[in-house]
């Protein structure tokens, strides 16, 4: 028979097991099991599908709808026995239901308040999909960041190598000075430290993503490379005329009406309930029974919830105030985040169309010349680092017209999604 600890790690093999199958069935629902390259639609898929955040939020819809159901119903009736002298020949018992009958509209307050609840939960999960999204896309585009930057970097390594290999020859054909020999050699050791962060970056990167998408990564993925062509800058009017549409701003409105409906609620509570009674009474002393009504209401004489209903008029006016305050937020951020988007698709195209093929010509040019022995090899250093400062530019400019389109994407949503 087994012992205890051999059941303890059959049950925790059993559990990993579990776990493992989980990821796996959940990565083979959008083909990433054996995929060597990771789309951006892949990624979407399978953290709309796996992301806990956004699983936990989708239950806050079920949770304010039960509420509301809770908030229509109405007070349970209440039965009581009441025997006065506990003697039997002369006891006289009461046997009486109750009923409490709300006033002032309070079941109708509630369910208003439930109601608007029940609103703001659905507006606050488009929210969380909407910022879900935009960290799936950022988590997206680092990843392609750090896997450029490596590939920059062993793009590196292979000039250095070479320059290295035609310094090399040049020394022993007695055309340079040994002195240039250790510099190519620097040179190189500084590139495969660099190449060693890059990989670094990228594992880290790489991480990052599997964490927002909920889901391992096999470790033979890769990120899908970055198109040349860059998403075009939506015009400012046709987003500010949309801020009204934004879930940030319609959940702003809507804890207006909660505050309001909250006030209401506040409102009716200074109105006592009326509680009906009706019943029966036996007296042993007379053998007789009589039938017994009764109403009961508190008298409002200094309880008149006055401090709670001051208390939600305050958080109604608080609401405005934190409406206004997020639509200058909003604005703000949409014109920061354009400029900056407008700003890095022009670096981008200028890379692409002078300085990149300029900072390469003069590489090969550099190259052709030293070998020749035309020119220095601090003329050949010179031209390789301008071009990886160009190329390691070009990719920060990429990334940063992309961080913008997600700060846009992050308060309006999928913009390729007509309205």
């Amino acid at each position: 028979m087994p012992g205890l600890k051999e059941l303890t790690a059959r049950s925790r093999l059993k559990k990993t097991a579990r776990t493992v199958t989980a990821s796996v069935v959940l990565l083979a629902g959008t083909g990433l099991v054996h995929a060597s390259t990771l789309t951006l639609d892949q990624a979407l898929q399978t953290a709309f599908a796996g992301n806990p955040d956004l699983a936990a939020a989708q239950w806050e819809i079920g949770i304010a709808e039960g509420e509301r159901k809770q908030a229509g119903l109405i007070p349970n009736p209440e039965v009581s026995w009441e025997a006065e002298d506990t003697r039997r020949d002369s006891r006289t018992t009461t046997v009486m239901l109750s009923q409490p009958i709300e006033l002032g509209g309070k079941r109708g307050a509630r369910i208003d308040v439930a109601s608007r609840a029940q609103d703001a939960a659905g507006i606050e999960w488009e929210r969380k999909r909407n910022t879900l999204r935009a960290d799936v896309i950022q988590a997206f585009n680092s990843a392609q960041t750090a896997q450029q930057r490596l590939q920059l970097s062993r793009q590196s390594l292979e000039l250095a190598e070479h320059g290295l290999r035609v310094a090399q020859g040049r020394i022993e054909a007695g055309k340079s000075s040994p002195v240039e020999g250790t510099r190519a050699q620097v040179q190189l050791s500084e590139v495969r430290l660099e190449l060693s962060r890059a990989e670094r970056d990228q594992a880290n990167a790489y991480q990052q993503l599997a964490q927002v998408m909920g889901a391992p990564l096999p470790t033979s993925t890769t990120v899908q490379a970055a198109t040349q062509s860059m998403p075009t800058v939506p015009p400012p009017t046709r987003l500010l005329e949309r801020l009204n549409e934004t879930s940030d701003l319609r959940l702003a409105k809507l804890q207006i009406d909660q505050r309001e409906a909250s006030l209401g609620l506040e409102k009716s509570q200074r109105i006592p309930d009326l509680t009906v009674s009706i019943g029966s009474q036996y007296s042993e002393t007379e053998r007789e029974r009589v039938n017994v009504v009764g109403l009961s209401m508190p008298i409002p004489l200094f309880n008149r919830n006055q401090g709670n209903v001051l208390a939600a008029a305050r958080r109604s006016d608080q609401a405005r105030d934190l409406r206004n305050a997020t639509e200058l937020r909003l604005r703000t951020d949409i014109q920061t985040a354009l400029e900056q988007w407008q700003t890095a698709n022009g670096e981008v195209e200028a890379f692409n169309q002078t300085i990149l093929p300029a900072a390469q010509s003069a590489v090969d040019s550099a190259a052709r010349g030293f070998e020749m022995g035309k020119f220095g090899f601090l003329d050949v250093l010179d031209a390789q680092r301008t071009l990886i400062s160009a190329r390691s530019q070009y990719i920060q400019a990429v990334s940063e017209a992309t961080d913008a389109r997600v700060r846009i994407e992050r308060i309006f949503g999928d913009l390729s999604v007509s309205p």
